[in-house]
């Protein structure tokens, strides 16, 4: 079993950056749950591969700390994973989240945050992994869709999965329609994975996850639509 260590009451909020190359609507949803005072985590950094990223400005007005590293200026991956992995251990960051992160992430990055980072995804994992999910699903017919908070693995979006959410799809769905009722559901969804991250109440084991009580919490969690 492997996992972060917890913040008990009156621990440090767990430092925590947040990497976009968008407008970085996940991102804000954490700013936002990270502002309550009781909340275990603190977004201390926001990174971005790209400085027309509107999720900077975001991230600024909110005054965090935010940096640019343009992945252009670097040889390969794997150099521009090694500098940004100096920057997160040089802010004294604990724990990744990805949202937008339009990166593919070396597996010598990724076992390095190996349960420290975390990511949303735009459909109920394992199924319709990659982009365009919301016109995949429609076009397979299914009667649910969704989105996955989960542990980032080497391989895409693979990882063992923290939280669900489902949303029914409807008749008359489109894509657009589709992927704003999702939307919604990540923007819920991700704020409570970090919180249980950082709060210490999630163990991998044999690459499900454990949610210190929750009942079969080896189980994915899966959250009613609001």
């Amino acid at each position: 079993m492997s996992g972060l260590s917890g913040s008990a009451s009156g621990d440090a909020p767990k430092r925590t950056a947040v990497l976009i190359s968008g407008r970085g609507s996940n991102m804000a949803a954490l700013v936002k749950a990270a502002e309550r005072e009781d909340f275990p985590a603190e977004i201390a950094l926001v990174l971005s591969n790209r400085a027309d990223a509107a999720g900077l400005e975001f991230a600024k007005e909110h005054r965090i700390p935010t940096l640019v590293l343009n992945h252009k200026h670097y040889a390969d991956r794997l150099a521009f994973d090694a500098a940004l992995d100096a920057h997160l251990k040089a802010e004294g960051i604990e724990i990744v989240c990805l949202a937008g992160f339009m990166r593919l992430l070396t597996p010598w990055l990724v076992e390095r945050w190996r349960n420290r980072m975390i990511n949303v995804h735009p459909s109920l994992l394992p199924s319709f992994k990659g982009l365009h999910t919301h016109e995949r699903a429609l076009e397979a017919g299914v009667r649910v869709h969704g989105c996955t908070v989960h542990f980032v693995r080497a391989e895409m979006d693979e990882g063992p999965i923290i939280l669900q959410a489902v949303v029914p799809i409807e008749a008359d769905d489109t894509p657009d329609v589709l992927a704003d009722r999702v939307l919604e559901q990540e923007h819920i969804i991700y704020p409570k994975g970090l919180e249980l991250l950082a709060s210490g109440r999630l163990t991998v084991a044999e690459e499900r996850v454990l949610i210190e009580g929750v009942r079969g919490g080896l189980k994915p969690l899966v959250l009613p639509v609001v």
